[in-house]
């Protein structure tokens, strides 16, 4: 029985180079418009590149989530598939996966293909295709693994630091003069993921040393004790690096994962913005 593991490139983890064992990892690339310029976010994506490409363009940059065919050729791949989404409240991925999953158990009714909306994105789709993985080399029966995906993301938390504010001036949602004063401020955006999918922004603070004391605060208020951590960043290693030496130091023991974003998580969190999903 071959098993699959799909996501969209909402993902931060890239697909693994070496497809040929008992568990196929595949991923469906969204594509980041920028002026007259496609950015696929695939693995050849380079992500500099791209972020310097939306900072010298002056118009809002665009981005379209994967078609139901690159989905269903993923889907076609495999036995049994575990498919996971961006939050259904950011983009239609969910939807063009839901078309796919009809259009391959219409061609052979026996697959089993479950699609599932992480509400969610980034660095916490790796950690859940882990324990997928994990579960699936466990001998786990299938219906136990969607399961165990669809609790993972409602105790699964997010949260995030933007210190970049150009796509939101470019799109309209923060005006010029909020937008020059909050970078001539150096001011963060601290926001985190809702029960529903949503991104809520929560506050600001002035610097990095303050963003990173705020994450600290947001994971312990919302309950986390050790456990595992993924940190996703776009073009700020320095910045996640310390993140994961200050959550070791807070809650010992703990795993943590550190990443660059993929094209997507980069577009939303533009140079330096910093990403991390955590779960006891």
């Amino acid at each position: 029985m071959r098993w699959a593991i799909v996501t969209d490139s909402s993902c931060d983890l890239l697909p693994s180079p070496n497809n040929q064992g008992e568990v196929r990892c595949g991923s469906v690339p969204f594509v980041i418009r920028v002026g007259e310029r496609d950015f696929v976010d695939d693995e050849a994506l380079d992500l500099p590149e791209m972020v310097d490409a939306m900072e010298q363009e002056a118009h809002a940059s665009h981005t379209s989530c994967p078609s139901p065919e690159a989905w269903l050729k993923q889907f076609e791949q495999a036995d049994c598939i575990v498919a996971i989404t961006i939050s259904s409240q950011l983009s239609g991925s969910m939807n063009s996966a839901c078309v796919a999953r009809d259009m391959a158990k219409q061609a052979d009714p026996n697959k089993k293909i479950a699609v599932v909306d992480s509400r969610s994105t980034g660095p916490e789709l790796v950690l859940c295709v882990q324990e997928i993985l994990r579960l699936i080399r466990e001998g786990k029966a299938f219906q136990d693994v969607v399961s165990y995906a669809e609790s993972f993301f409602r105790k699964a938390q997010i949260a995030f630091a933007l210190c970049s504010f150009d796509n939101l001036i470019k799109n309209g949602r923060l005006g010029k003069v909020a937008g020059f004063l909050a970078k001539k401020l150096k001011l963060w955006g601290i926001g985190i993921g809702s029960e529903e999918g949503e991104i809520e922004v929560v506050g600001k603070v002035r610097g990095q040393k303050k963003a990173l004391a705020r994450l600290l605060a947001d994971m312990h208020e919302r309950g986390f004790q050790g456990g595992k951590a993924a940190i996703s960043h776009c073009l700020n290693p320095s910045f996640a690096m310390e993140l994961k030496e200050r959550i070791v130091e807070t809650w010992p023991g703990t795993a943590v994962e550190v990443m660059s974003t993929r094209g997507l998580c980069g577009y939303y969190a533009e140079r330096g913005g910093v990403i991390v999903s955590f779960v006891g």
